[in-house]
């Protein structure tokens, strides 16, 4: 059990049967009445947010996530396949399973899978990923607006809005956590 005032970004707690990573809280001290913590909570197993506030008395169960390290192989239709990388089993998960991370998984690629007693969590992308632009428009000569973008597409079918200067077949990265453009490659 842990205290809710020992609770730290990144966390995973059990509150009420269900699996919360914590995003963010603060603790509020008012000037009447007793302290609370306003939390910001993300469901791990259906991926929503939540905002939630607590007294300072309460106790949560830490919950312990297990990690593996596995290899994006290949997909077919709507089945994506991995490689544990200790036994070299393969296993797959769905397109529901992966949601908008299916977008950022290239082959051969090294990522984290998460498990909580067994059952699959989800997938733990890297910071950054390298992308091959596959279609973008030309820039437009003259359009030197601020930080003026385009629309471009990757290899997985990722849009991304790109600065003018990028071309087709160009190598970008990109933050996998808001699916912005970072820097060519």
């Amino acid at each position: 059990m842990i205290d809710v005032n020992d609770i730290k970004t990144g966390m995973t707690l059990i509150i009420e049967g269900n699996l919360y990573q914590i995003i963010d809280f603060q603790h509020v001290k008012p000037g009447k009445g007793s302290a609370f913590m306003k939390t910001k909570l993300k469901n791990l197993k259906t991926g929503g947010t939540i905002e939630r506030t607590f007294n300072t008395n309460i106790k949560f169960e830490k919950a312990h996530i297990d990690k593996k390290n596995v290899q994006y192989l290949y997909n077919t239709n709507d089945e994506y396949f991995f490689m544990n990388m200790e036994t070299y089993e393969q296993f797959s998960l769905s397109k529901d399973q992966l949601n908008d991370d299916r977008y950022y998984l290239i082959e051969n690629m090294n990522v984290t899978v998460s498990f909580f007693d067994g059952e699959l969590l989800g997938v733990i992308l890297p910071d950054k990923v390298e992308f091959t632009v596959e279609s973008t428009e030309p820039a437009v000569k003259g359009n030197t607006t601020n930080n003026a973008q385009k629309d471009a597409y990757t290899e997985t079918g990722l849009l991304v809005r790109v600065p003018l200067f990028i071309e087709q077949g160009e190598k970008i990265l990109v933050t996998s956590s808001d699916g912005k453009y970072s820097s060519r490659a």
